[in-house]
């Protein structure tokens, strides 16, 4: 392989590596909702708009079987960490010690974050997907535009879905509204300020599935 193949392909798999493991981050961080400015915030917020860009990342260097390939993959992982935790807090502590109790408040999942968190993940990155590789398929010559283009359709999606998903029904809907509001402001300026990344990694060349 060619010296500029072979730089392709490791930032590809760094990128692909740093989405999946921010996925997981994202995912964790979610079981706490806490109060920012006033506004109750789930706490993965602060950290998951960054996958939208890396997503992107991946796109152009990988192409969109693989990024494709990515989301599930990544999907997968953040399900298996979650039951794996839960495993893990039914455990009992040598010595009996508090730990245990410790462990499962942190880390033992709440089942209708994690799916809420997971489905959204995967809906609005797929359709991040098909219109990220519509915009390439057009031919159109701005890269801007199709980062721009894919984080204004999924972003929304992914909000709405999380925030209704986890809190419906749950918290009282003003609350609701608050995380969908926050979290949907955030979300976008992250995105949007790191459009510009796209232009730091090379192009696939001939992705036009």
């Amino acid at each position: 392989m060619s010296e500029k193949t072979d730089r392709a392909l490791i930032i590809g798999a760094s990128v692909a590596a740093a989405y999946a493991a921010l996925q997981l981050v994202s995912n964790v961080a979610s079981l706490k909702v806490g109060l920012v400015f006033g506004l109750a915030v789930d706490m993965g917020t602060f950290c998951y708009p960054f996958t939208f860009t890396l997503r992107d990342l991946a796109h152009k260097t990988l192409g969109v079987k693989a990024v494709t390939a990515l989301v599930w993959v990544s999907a997968g992982i953040c399900l298996f960490a979650s039951g794996y935790f839960a495993l893990c807090a039914l455990a009992p502590s040598v010595g009996g010690d508090d730990s245990a109790v410790q462990f499962s408040a942190v880390l033992s999942p709440m089942w209708r974050l994690v799916l809420a968190s997971i489905t959204a993940m995967v809906v609005s990155e797929l359709v991040d997907t098909r219109i990220y590789q519509w915009y390439v398929n057009r031919s159109y010559r701005h890269q801007w535009g199709r980062v721009a283009l894919s984080n204004a359709v999924s972003i929304p999606i992914d909000n709405l879905i999380f925030s209704v998903a986890a809190f419906g029904w749950v918290l009282p809907w003003n609350e609701v509204f608050q995380i969908f509001i926050f979290n949907l402001i955030v979300k976008v300026v992250v995105g949007f300020v790191g459009v510009p990344l796209i232009y730091t990694v090379p192009e696939k060349i001939n992705d036009r599935s």
